[in-house]
């Protein structure tokens, strides 16, 4: 045998097991991948345990000792990794994973060299020997895992309808065992109650069967708060973030799942459209919650803490339309309607902002960051561009009329019921303030019960009609109701188009919103039949009011809620789930693509007066 032939058969071996090696590497890591999402989750029940519990002392051991554990195998990944699959690593790694590896291998310092007696940084010794450090990198290493995990999966062609709706029940079960811990509650609560307050918190509805005050500890709020962060923002946007800048391989399919969620228009604008959408909620929520704290009575807390987390509540679900409010007796309070009405004013801009709707909030972007461009000199002579989308004209034209309509109305009817001996400036700013929070935010400052029958028409109206689509608020979304009257007028006028500013609305957007209005009419008519049946004894002007409150997400109740029997509040979970998911989006999901056989039936008439 030749020296060359022996040659190409060493290469060929060498070939061989250097492909071996790699495959065995690729299952290696597989299985390693598989274990620390495992363990990511189990980190976090544990940590969940610690919290809130009052733990024994075999419990601290055993839930430390899986804390440990998670962290070691966290580390034995992370060198693995680095080690023994280097190029893929670097290549596949994102900005937050770089970040939670450092994190945990930084963890690692207190496990190998003991506390020492003179440190030479008294407070980054503080940081990284206390447990509340190592808890926090455990945490955010295990979200980031997880989230990554979720995103995969999704990467395996998952319907998107029907992963965010097994999302919101994921997150509303996990919530309702969360209400249950005894350190979120100053009291034993039921099932049941912990289930509709969480379906409420994550659907962002605000009703709630509990007076949250007396029946929540600062944790619970927390719990709540974060619930109404998650189900506003939608699950799959903070997994997104956290998956896409995990891992630096971006799967083409997520993205293009992702940019029809938030409606962005290019591959291009799908990561900065992201991160605006979430640094403009942080901001907006931030901004609230020092007005917020400014316009709050300092007499109505026992301290200044108290007052800064109220404050941040109060802001966080006005801004994303829950309706919840820690304040004591919620908007009605006597100290705040016989105040200033600034508290309202900033409610109601917050409000304003969480309703208008994401697209919209993207589109506000590109036309400011148009305008700065045209100011530059060699601007001058660039081609005029249409920057302001159909869906934003309509929102804003839609939503003003309403707004209007729906105050002045208001200060009509009951300029001498529920605002009777009010000044002009204070019943101006609360038929403002009723005119926008019926639209989903759910928040009260007079009580409903005592609104003229007429007012009360109104008010379910603007509850049916709700917030502008892919925003915080709920409703049939004013796109809708746009969609249907425009369609209405040019069926009146003769046309043959449906003509809107200058554009023709596309006749999939007029059939989907007739869909969506006609399931919206359907559904309610189910959930006030059913409730009907379970509340015999209850008054049926309150029971309607529950029914479109809850489908529509608003919040809003005549009082009767506590009153209800387990079977009518889990009736009225499905009900918020229903209207936060969408009825339309979810039965998409459920029938799937199907072949479109009747592009090729003949066309016929039928008789419609």
């Amino acid at each position: 045998m030749s020296l060359n032939t022996r040659l190409w058969e060493w290469k060929i071996k060498l070939f061989d097991f250097q492909q071996l090696r790699r495959e065995r590497m690729r299952q290696i890591a597989r299985a390693l991948s598989v274990l620390v999402t495992v363990m990511a989750v189990a980190a976090l029940v544990a940590l969940v345990l610690r919290t809130g519990f009052d733990r024994t002392e075999i419990d601290r051991r055993l839930t430390y000792g899986i804390l440990r554990g998670a962290q070691g195998v966290f580390a034995f990944g992370i060198v693995f990794n680095l080690l023994m699959r280097t190029r893929a690593t670097v290549r596949g790694n994102g900005v937050l994973k770089w970040i939670a590896d450092a994190l945990v291998l930084v963890s690692l310092l207190p496990v190998m060299y003991p506390h020492p007696a003179h440190p030479w940084i008294p407070v980054l010794e503080k940081v990284l020997y206390s447990n509340i450090f190592l808890y926090s990198v455990l945490a955010f290493y295990s979200i980031t895992e997880i989230c990554y995990a979720a995103m995969h999966i999704v990467g395996k062609r998952t319907n998107p309808s029907l992963l965010m709706a097994g999302s919101f029940i994921f997150f509303i079960l996990a919530g309702s065992l969360l209400l249950m811990l005894p350190k979120c509650t100053l009291a034993p609560l039921s099932y049941v109650d912990s289930l509709f307050v969480s379906t409420s918190a994550v659907c962002i509805t605000g009703l709630t069967s509990v007076d949250l005050p007396s029946t929540f500890t600062p944790l619970g709020l927390l719990v709540i708060a974060l619930l109404v962060q998650v189900g506003g923002l939608g699950v799959l946007t903070f997994t997104s973030f956290f998956a896409i800048f995990f891992s630096g391989e971006r799967s083409i399919y997520n993205q293009l799942m992702l940019g029809d969620f938030i409606y962005s228009k290019s591959m291009n604008a799908l990561i900065p459209a992201l991160l605006y959408i979430l640094g403009f909620t942080l901001v907006v929520e931030l901004g609230g919650a020092v007005l917020v704290y400014f316009t709050l009575p300092a007499d109505l807390f026992a301290s200044v803490s108290d007052r800064v987390m109220c404050a941040a509540f109060h802001s966080l679900s006005s801004f994303c339309n829950a309706g919840f409010s820690y304040i004591p007796d919620g908007m009605s309070n006597a100290r705040l309607m016989g105040g200033s009405q600034n508290i309202y004013l900033v409610t109601s801009l917050l409000v304003f902002a969480g309703g208008i709707g994401f697209p919209n909030l993207v589109n506000f972007k590109e036309i400011i960051a148009y305008k700065l461009r045209k100011l530059r000199p060699s601007a001058s002579g660039e081609k005029r561009v249409h920057i302001f989308d159909l869906n934003t004209k309509l929102v804003l034209a839609t939503t003003s009329i309403l707004v209007v309509v729906g105050a002045v109305a208001f200060f009509v009817l009951e300029y001498d019921n529920t605002l009777a001996g009010m000044s002009l400036w204070e019943k101006t700013v609360q038929s403002l303030f009723n005119s926008l929070t019926p639209r989903s935010a759910g928040f009260a400052s007079v009580n409903p019960a005592r609104f003229l029958n007429s007012t009360l028409v109104i008010v379910l109206l603007l509850m049916w009609i709700g917030g502008a689509s892919q925003s915080l608020a709920g409703g049939i979304k004013v796109n809708t109701l746009a969609a249907v009257l425009l369609n209405l007028r040019s069926i009146v006028t003769g046309r043959k188009g449906i003509p809107a500013f200058g554009r023709n609305l596309a006749v999939s957007s007029v059939r989907r919103a007739n869909a969506v209005v006609i399931l919206s009419i359907l559904s309610l008519g189910a959930y006030v039949l059913i409730i009907f049946e379970l509340e015999p004894g209850l008054g049926a002007r309150a029971l309607v009011f529950e029914c479109v409150s809850a489908l529509f997400t608003v919040g809003t109740s005549l009082g009767v809620t506590p009153e209800l029997s387990a079977a009518s509040k889990c009736v009225l979970c499905t009900a918020m789930f229903l209207g936060r998911v969408g009825i339309v989006s979810l039965l998409c999901g459920f029938m799937g693509t199907r072949r479109d056989s009747s592009v090729h039936f003949p066309s016929d008439n039928i008789i419609i007066n």
